[in-house]
């Protein structure tokens, strides 16, 4: 058995309607998957499985949740020890705690390669810092996430599939696996 995070890239279903934690769970289940559980409301799931590919937990999460919500949604899934080595691989973490809101990482179906580093230095702005760390995008952001101009080229068009979570998000849920 293997245990698995799953992230949703987005919990919004249009018209003001969002998905609902304990619903999500539920289509976790249905999927096969087993003892889901949430980290706030925002689609971060932590389960247990057979030992199977993340293409296929994550093909099994995306059918289920079309199946149950009536919309596509990307979800981005991770071997435990593969979530792991993520946390572990934070290049800011000599940041103070008080900024771990502001430390993101854009967690990739598929890993960046460091050619999308230029352009996406070039709209940094007030000390930002982004570095590549195993595929995945990790953003110092010193102000306010929402106002950087980084954010509107952080696309799946751009950069492939992938989704944002800040450092206590990964932490969180590095502490459900249970590390």
């Amino acid at each position: 058995m293997t245990t698995y995070v799953a992230l949703l890239h987005s919990i919004v279903l249009g018209a003001g309607r969002r998905v609902v934690m304990a619903d999500l769970r539920e289509t976790v289940e249905s999927a096969g998957f087993r003892s889901p559980r949430t980290l706030v409301a925002t689609g971060n799931l932590v389960f247990d499985a057979d030992d199977e590919t993340v293409a296929d937990v994550e093909a099994a999460l995306e059918t289920a949740f079309a199946r149950d919500f009536g919309k596509h949604v990307d979800i981005i899934a991770r071997a435990a020890e593969d979530w792991i080595a993520l946390a572990a691989g934070n290049p800011f973490s000599d940041a103070s705690a008080s900024d771990a809101p502001n430390i993101v990482v854009r967690v990739m179906r598929t890993p960046l390669s460091k050619d999308v580093l230029p352009g996406l230095q070039r709209r940094c702005t007030d000390g930002e810092k982004i570095r590549i760390v195993n595929g995945d995008l990790w953003i110092y952001f010193p102000g306010k996430p929402s106002t950087s101009r980084l954010l509107s080229v952080l696309t799946a068009k751009r950069l492939g599939v992938g989704t944002l979570r800040n450092w206590n998000t990964v932490s969180g849920l590095r502490d459900m696996i249970g590390v």
